[in-house]
């Protein structure tokens, strides 16, 4: 090999790494996390599927109880059979008027409607979604696309309606664009019709009849918890409460630690162990209706995990008291190997969590749902107004538009007074929210 030959070849060579480096440089990574601070806001954007307030409330339960220092805001902006042109049609008011730090968007089943895959319908939705997702960034805000959920064509086929012909498989496929478009952009992404379809088929291997969306199109309260969690797996959120761990001899002090949390006050007498624990944040607990998705899920282990272990006790059996409650028995070798507590509805801590989730429901079916009222009649509104535009001779369009302009007078005002009435329910939520110091007690019981 000449040298000339050798000085060309290490050009070319450095030419193509710079060239590699510099595309590598180019290249944006998703979304890995949300991560809100105090004053922070996150809008909740969709359709029908939103508007039920069920996986949105979950969400914020979540935060409410695993970030009780954090005054995190949230906004639902779901409308009943929303397209993303009716979203574009509300944005200013009912997105960008919160300032949101981020914007989760849950829209196409309806956009698709509910028909085999088709070239034209398919070409409005990528036109209308691309000009939304450029709104969001241009308030400066960050998307979290989420692909649209299941169509479940059996539950269709139970209620004897016909189902929507392959309807799943398209929005499947429009699932699928958006998660190339977070990829390729940088944003947030969300699968939401993959565990639903995952759980479904599962557990249809023993219940041919299961589902999660008994309508076709609208989660139940445990599918809408599925969602949630997605949401919270997806987005890097998922993690234990707590983990605390004792060890204990017969003739030295006690030791406790853990994560979560510190401990404080040991004792060690007699075989009975005690000492109070101040936990950072609640167990993530959702409203009964939805506690049969968070079985299906194993929610508490996977994303509230509170662990108790002691090494070093006796043979036997201990009750665990916390707060002077009892909430279990357990013996030596179970508390050796680590009890979990998340699930036990006899913590205080644990009511703690749900009376915050109860409040939030109020929260979301109260002044909430007006709001969302109020904005499904705005849809309505804009919707006839653009018919207009486009037929402006229509006197039936014109008598239906002059109506609907009457029923949308003085909203804003309904809308500040639904927003104000929110905001008393947060401010329980946020009083109640706050971990307290908790005494365990651990004794020996006989028998």
């Amino acid at each position: 090999m000449t040298r000339a030959f050798r000085r060309v070849l290490l050009c070319v060579t450095l030419t193509v790494a710079i060239s590699a480096a510099a595309l590598a440089a180019d290249h944006k990574s998703p979304v890995a996390t949300l991560d809100p601070h105090s004053g922070d806001c996150v809008v909740f954007l969709g359709d029908s599927i939103t508007h039920q307030r069920l996986y949105t409330q979950y969400v914020e339960d979540f935060f409410f109880t695993r970030f009780p220092a954090k005054r995190v805001q949230f906004h639902n902006a779901g409308v009943g059979g929303a397209q993303a042109w009716d979203a574009l049609e509300r944005f200013d008011r009912d997105v960008a008027a919160y300032k949101p730090k981020y914007v989760t968007v849950l829209l196409g089943m309806n956009d698709g409607r509910y028909k085999p895959f088709d070239e034209a319908i398919w070409t409005k939705y990528f036109s209308d979604m691309t000009k939304l997702v450029g709104r969001i960034t241009e308030i400066q805000a960050v998307p979290i696309l989420m692909t649209p959920t299941m169509y479940d064509s059996r539950a269709s086929l139970n209620r004897k309606r016909q189902p929507a012909e392959h309807y799943n498989s398209v929005l499947a496929y429009y699932g699928t664009w958006l998660r190339e478009v977070a990829v390729t952009d940088g944003y947030g992404f969300v699968d939401m019709w993959g565990p639903l379809n995952n759980i479904t088929i599962q557990q249809r291997k023993t219940d041919p009849e299961f589902t999660l969306i008994a309508d076709a199109v609208h989660p139940d309260a445990p599918g809408q918890l599925v969602m949630a969690y997605a949401i919270i797996e997806d987005m890097g959120l998922r993690g234990g409460v707590s983990n605390i761990r004792a060890i204990v001899t017969p003739d030295g002090p006690a030791r406790v630690t853990g994560t979560g949390g510190e401990a404080t006050e040991i004792e060690y007498v007699d075989g009975s162990l005690a000492f109070t624990w101040s936990a950072t944040c609640l167990p993530w607990v959702v409203p009964r209706e939805a506690q049969p998705g968070a079985a299906l899920l194993k929610l508490g282990h996977r994303a509230g995990r509170e662990g108790f272990g002691v090494n070093g006790l006796a043979p036997g059996g201990y009750e665990l008291s916390i707060d002077g409650q009892p909430v279990g028995v357990f013996s030596d070798l179970q508390l050796a190997r680590q009890v979990e507590l998340q699930d036990n509805s006899s913590t205080p801590q644990y009511n703690q969590a749900l009376q915050v989730a109860e409040l939030n429901k109020q929260r979301n079916e109260g002044p909430i749902g007006k709001l969302r009222g109020e904005w499904g009649q705005f849809q309505q509104f804009a919707r006839v107004r653009q018919q207009v535009m486009d037929a402006p001779n229509d006197e039936k369009l014109t008598a239906q538009l002059d109506a609907l302009t009457k029923r949308v007078e003085g909203m804003e005002d309904r809308i500040k007074a639904c927003e104000a009435a929110a905001k008393e329910i947060e401010d329980k939520i946020f009083e109640s929210n706050q971990p307290k110091p908790r005494r365990y007690v651990l004794k020996r019981v006989e028998g």
